[in-house]
């Protein structure tokens, strides 16, 4: 069976190492998603494990159409029956890339008709279109003139673990946050975040840390398909949850905010892993690193947060003085959308990778920490 997992743009070399390790067959990288092979244990391990997914899709048809029409008859003559009847609800949601086929909202209005027209025609009644919660959920991209049409085998986002209900100002999605983490951390050393906001840094290092599959306990829109599996998904579900076990390294989060610490207990509560991560009301700029060299991920406030640009620029520099002269030996990486800002950090970045956080293009930068000069540093590896 081929399979399609979306994701957020500079995740895919991440989400495509995820699927090897669940067995995936035949993946290839693409833009903001990975292709790949499984049969139905793997399309709903996908569903259940996948970190940095945002949901799994199986293509069912492919084919160019020259305008709306031809669209339309090409459409309707997919055997719909195959995956719905008219006792099922869908509904459908439609990208376009093109001159064509300019309106997303009207392509999906004429895939609509197909399908409903096709059911009126062999049965001589229709599914209903459902927007809210529908039991099945179909996906149309179409680019130029090439149409891919799919079944969504997981309804609401996979990015929604349902866990975070309190969030700061301009959360991080919580599937960067786990790309993030499996990019900056392989779970050998101590981790902190200094500056956790609500957790989701935080909680997302102690599900991977745990082996807790970050969609346990959710609904999937391939529950509604007539072929599904119940005993097989019961069985990998049953597995998951005994494979569940403690971190074995410490997982710190500290805000200079009592109310964001509170939040952040009460989301890692909802997610089961309030126990793995020990919480602290601190000011940053009043930190000071432990002896143990450890990994430390930070989402500093955005430009959008901080009213004035030089106000914006002069915390970045004071996070990057702290930083550099009071948490040597370890390994800092930090996420952010001013360019600007990150420079005032005054820090050499040992790697830069582009990511969007919802519609802001960021960077996140790597910082070896040490003690002394860099150039004391690079005398002593020579």
């Amino acid at each position: 069976m081929k399979l399609l997992a979306k994701t957020l743009y500079g995740l895919e070399p991440i989400l495509a190492k995820e699927l090897e390790s669940l067995g995936a067959q035949n993946i290839s990288e693409g833009n903001r998603a990975v292709s790949f092979e499984g049969d139905k244990e793997l399309l709903y391990r996908a569903n259940l494990e996948l970190r940095t997914a945002l949901r799994i899709l199986v293509p069912i048809a492919s084919f160019r159409a020259r305008d709306d029409k031809n669209f339309y008859q090409q459409a309707k003559k997919i055997e719909w029956k195959d995956y719905l009847d008219n006792s099922k609800t869908f509904a459908i949601d439609s990208t376009t890339y093109s001159e064509t086929f300019k309106h997303s909202q009207y392509a999906s209005l004429k895939l609509k008709d197909a399908i409903v027209d096709k059911f009126k025609e062999e049965t001589g009644e229709r599914p209903s279109v459902y927007t809210f919660d529908p039991d099945f959920k179909i996906n149309l991209h179409i680019s130029n003139n090439d149409i891919n049409i799919s079944l969504d085998s997981t309804g609401e986002s996979l990015e929604k673990r349902g866990y975070r209900r309190e969030s700061n100002e301009a959360p991080i999605s919580e599937v960067l946050a786990a790309g993030i983490i499996i990019k900056a951390w392989d779970g050998t050393k101590p981790l902190m975040d200094p500056m956790c906001g609500s957790g989701t840094f935080l909680i997302e290092a102690a599900m991977i840390a745990s082996k807790t599959a970050p969609s346990l306990n959710r609904s999937f829109t391939f529950k509604n398909w007539n072929d599904f599996d119940a005993e097989l998904f019961e069985k990998i579900e049953l597995e998951l949850k005994e494979r569940i076990a403690a971190p074995t390294v410490s997982i710190v989060g500290k805000d200079i905010d009592g109310t964001s610490i509170s939040k952040a207990e009460r989301n890692a509560e909802r997610a089961g892993v309030l126990d793995m991560i020990q919480f602290e009301k601190q000011d940053f700029l009043e930190s000071k690193g432990s002896d143990e060299e450890s990994i430390i991920v930070m989402n500093p406030p955005y430009g959008k947060r901080i009213e004035f640009e030089k106000a914006l620029l002069d915390a970045y520099h004071e996070i990057g003085s702290r930083l550099k002269h009071h948490y040597p030996g370890n390994t800092v990486w930090v996420i952010g959308s001013n360019i600007g800002a990150l420079k005032k950090l005054g820090l050499k970045a040992a790697s830069k990778t582009k990511l969007f956080n919802g519609p802001l293009e960021c960077q996140l930068h790597e910082y070896k920490l040490f003690a002394g000069k860099r150039v004391d540093q690079i005398k002593d590896k020579k």
